[in-house]
């Protein structure tokens, strides 16, 4: 019996690694002889470079970097292993620009940066990358990703013909009279630049980054309608010096205009998170011949079907023709819209238990649940293959 355990982390308690390596346990404890397949996973979000690194035999490196405020900070990104099929790097830009960087009473997107993502870029262009993946959740910033631009030499100039500082921030992007790319790191033309996006705002108007997004990053009303202006102010110079129309491009207005950014200034493409990881885990071949898949999350809910990571599992699993079950840590309200790609669905807490005592206790609670799982699935059997 083959079983394929491609799970993603359980925040606050276990990394994607983590949960499949207890999952196994579980599986083994009732199926001594069943040949594992462990994959973990992640939907392009906050432990993304962790699985992708655990799951082609890859490494971590850490880079200090300019964080979002201009402060020093030491974020982790990663190289692909063996098991890639390209030379290729995974980034977390909340690891370098990130919200949980900025005390809470330091926040304000008219001041922060994206500079710190482009010199993770960079650092992994002098690792020889010639492919990057580029995770965009969380930031703390809005500048359209121009401070990115710049750590890889995108010139910003003012009225003036002066280019503007390094660091450029929401509120700065008034002053951009004009982009020069011609020092624009040369090895970015000869490398994929892969962005896991899973929203599809425009970079400005009602459903722009600054009117959905600013507010939880600190803009008042006032800075809100500042932040939009400034945005719209650099898609115009974008589109008469760069030739690109981002304003509207569904996606543009994630991370603060990043993935606009990204788009315009370093060539970019846009993609589902989960469509990239499955892509890059090898998914589908793993999958190939297996009598079962297990998957997992956190919490199973109405968002689950969102492009998070059960529903890549099952729509993968799907077309391979293999059973999917899924363990997590707590179900929410539409957790039944899974069973549209999932067979079941477990949580793990078997007693009365808060929050504190479930996180501390999860190892021994997903081995626990999949050691069941199991035991039903075997004394019941594979279902018949479909047509």
């Amino acid at each position: 019996m083959r079983v394929v355990i491609a799970s993603d982390s359980f925040k606050e308690s276990l990394s994607a690694e983590d949960v499949c390596q207890a999952i196994a346990r579980g599986v083994r404890d009732a199926a001594p002889d069943a040949d594992v397949v462990l994959c973990p996973m992640a939907d392009g979000g906050e432990g993304t470079v962790d699985a992708l690194v655990a799951a082609t035999g890859g490494k971590a490196i850490t880079t200090e970097v300019r964080g979002p405020l201009g402060e020093p900070v030491r974020a982790t990104w990663g190289m692909l292993g063996t098991q890639s099929a390209d030379k290729a790097a995974v980034i977390e830009m909340a690891a370098a620009s990130g919200l949980p960087l900025v005390p809470p009473d330091r926040r304000d997107p008219t001041l922060t940066t994206t500079y710190g993502t482009g010199q993770l870029v960079a650092a992994a262009l002098d690792q020889g990358a010639r492919r990057i993946i580029l995770g965009i959740g969380g930031s703390a910033t809005n500048d359209g990703g121009a401070g990115c631009a710049q750590s890889v030499g995108v010139r910003f100039v003012d009225a003036d013909g002066k280019a503007l500082p390094q660091g450029l921030s929401g509120g700065s992007l008034k002053r951009v009279h004009a982009i020069d790319m011609s020092g624009r790191d040369d090895r970015i033309t000869d490398c994929e630049i892969l962005v896991a996006c899973d929203v599809d705002n425009p970079l400005c108007g009602p459903r722009g980054a600054a009117a959905v997004y600013s507010p939880q990053k600190g803009a008042s009303p006032e800075m809100v309608g500042q932040l939009d202006d400034a945005l719209a102010h650099l898609a115009d110079v974008i589109e008469r010096d760069l030739g690109r129309d981002v304003r509207g491009l569904p996606g543009a207005g994630a991370a603060g205009g990043l993935g606009g950014g990204l788009v315009a200034f370093l060539d970019a493409t846009l993609r589902p998170g989960i469509e990239i990881v499955t892509d890059v885990v090898g998914l589908a071949d793993r999958l190939a011949g297996a009598d079962l898949a297990i998957t997992g999350e956190g919490r199973l809910d109405a968002q689950s079907m969102m492009g998070k990571v059960v529903y890549g599992v099952g729509k993968a699993a799907g077309r391979a023709n293999v059973p999917v079950v899924a363990i997590c840590g707590s179900i929410g309200d539409g957790a039944d819209d899974s069973l549209a790609l999932i067979r079941a669905y477990f949580s793990i807490i078997d007693r009365p238990m808060d929050l504190a005592d479930a996180l501390a206790d999860a190892e021994r609670l997903l081995r626990q649940t999949a050691a069941n799982v199991m035991r039903a699935f075997r004394s019941v059997g594979p279902p018949p293959t479909r047509a």
